[in-house]
């Protein structure tokens, strides 16, 4: 059994102009877009196996975090359209050097003024041992990559 030292759970929001269903769009069913909108941080996602959007579909990402280029991939392990959410599973890659499980969750909901959303970011996982770092500067890069799609996703035509 996991050591509660060993396991972490990070959350963040983001206020956001877009609407809650343009930015669960974008990783729902356009992940392989996202890189336009932050190619210094995110380079790519690609397909390895299976169909955007769907539970099961297994997705290659290349990124810079901490100043080094990264690769994850990561399985789609939840889509809810209702809800606005996409939850991802990191299955191999730079971050499995630390842990042992990672899960990344986005949940986009309006804000209650009705102007924009917020997006919910959730890192859920266990670290392979006490050295490691909680990954505090992974939830920044996704709160700073939230904002490059909001300013991609909100231009003026």
């Amino acid at each position: 059994m996991a050591s509660s030292a060993l396991t972490g759970k990070l959350e963040a929001d983001v206020g956001i102009k877009a609407s809650p269903e343009q930015f669960h769009e974008m990783f729902a069913h356009k992940p392989h877009h996202v890189h336009h909108t932050c190619y210094d941080k995110i380079q790519g996602c690609d397909l390895h196996e299976g169909e955007w959007g769907k539970v099961g579909t297994i997705v290659h990402w290349s990124y810079v975090h901490d100043g080094k280029a990264k690769k994850a991939k990561e399985v789609v392990e939840a889509v809810d359209p209702n809800k606005n959410l996409v939850t991802f599973r990191v299955i191999e890659g730079d971050l499995m050097e630390e842990y042992k499980s990672f899960v990344i969750m986005i949940q986009v909901s309006p804000k209650s003024d009705g102007s924009g959303s917020v997006v919910h970011w959730t890192l859920e996982y266990e670290k392979l041992h006490d050295g490691i770092a909680h990954p505090e500067t992974l939830l920044q890069f996704v709160q700073d990559v939230s904002k490059d799609i909001d300013a991609h996703l909100t231009q003026a035509s």
